[in-house]
Formats: structure tokens, C-alpha cells, sequence
């Protein structure tokens, strides 16, 4: 399995903005309306990726412990479907619902999206704070598939704390790590 680290888009960047269809959802969505009061949480994943596979549990877990505390999270797809038929829209919806994914799975097809974000792999996150600026950029955790050490969330729940009790964040992060976006 190619692994593939995260470009690390420099902290402080505003978020771009984005108009992208819903997979789970019959709307579309910009970031402004997947925006949070306290920030907003951005992760490029895709549907057969197997570090995705590994983490969603756990993405799906702080979605749910932090939207109530006014986090705005969204999911994206930038695969190109034509070579990778499992990650389109249609397969993202049933994703979507088998994970119980209660926010917005965007299917990003002409790319653009990931590109101004300077995606590069899924999961890749990003979060931004209350002002849309980029907080933190950065790994998941410390696991990966079959490294044996447990899921648990630790690094982006720091941040997203951080966010939400207004503490510091160190500015030292570490890349995520998963499979590469597959460019058109």
C-alpha cells in the first residue's frame, strides 16, 4: 500500500471556498454553510482507501462528540471516478450511510477543491478556526493500518479542543499519512 504524507499547507491560510454536490445530501454545499461557530473541520477522503477504512469509526466518533459543541464538519471526495469506479457519487452515498456519516460527503469531480487546498492524500485533514483561518493540518493519530497501535483520535482532538477552549496549539504537527488522491 503506497503511503503518501500530507503537503502541509501553511497554518494561517484562509480557507478556500468551494460549491460542490452533496453524495448524502440532495443539495449542494460551500463552506461557508458547512461552517462551524467555534471552526470547521475539512477531510478529503475517499471510499476504498485503506487508511480511511481504518479511521472512519473515529471520524465519525468526533463528528458527532464535536458538532454539538459547534464544530462545522464536511467530507470530501477528489478521486477521479473514471479510474477509480468505487468512489463515485452513487458509492459515496451508500459509504455515507453504511458509516453513518451524519454531515456532507462533497464529491469533488473537477478536482479543484482538493487542489486549492493542496490535498494529497486520504484522510487528509483540515481545521479551521472561528475566523476560517488554518489551525492545524496534521495526522489523525499515530495509526495506521496493521502498525497494531490503536485508534484513537488523539492529534486532530487536541486541536479541535484547542479550537473550542480557545488553548494554544503547538504549531508542530505531523503530516497524515495515506493514500495518494488519484489525479485525473
Amino acid at each position: 500500500m503506497a503511503q503518501t504524507a500530507s503537503n502541509m499547507l501553511a497554518l494561517g491560510t484562509k480557507a478556500p471556498d468551494f460549491l460542490l454536490p452533496a453524495t448524502n445530501f440532495n443539495t449542494t454545499f460551500n463552506f461557508e454553510e458547512c461552517k462551524g461557530s467555534k471552526g470547521t473541520l475539512v477531510i478529503f477522503i475517499c471510499n476504498h482507501c485503506p487508511f480511511v477504512i481504518h479511521v472512519i469509526d473515529e471520524i465519525v466518533m468526533i463528528a458527532n462528540d464535536y458538532r454539538v459543541q459547534g464544530l462545522g464538519i464536511v467530507a470530501i471526495s477528489s478521486n477521479d471516478i473514471v479510474k477509480y469506479p468505487q468512489d463515485n457519487p452513487e458509492k459515496m452515498a451508500d459509504f455515507a450511510l453504511e458509516n453513518k456519516m451524519d454531515f456532507p460527503y462533497l464529491f469533488d469531480e473537477t478536482q479543484n477543491t482538493a487542489k486549492s487546498y493542496s490535498a494529497a492524500c486520504t484522510p487528509d485533514f483540515y481545521l479551521f478556526d472561528n475566523q476560517n483561518k488554518l489551525i492545524y493540518r496534521g495526522q489523525l493519530d499515530d495509526s495506521r493500518p496493521s502498525n497494531g497501535i490503536p485508534v484513537s483520535g488523539s492529534d486532530l482532538r487536541n486541536a479541535i479542543d484547542s479550537v473550542i477552549y480557545n488553548r494554544h496549539l503547538n504549531e508542530v504537527q505531523k503530516p497524515s499519512i495515506g493514500c495518494g488522491i488519484k489525479w485525473k
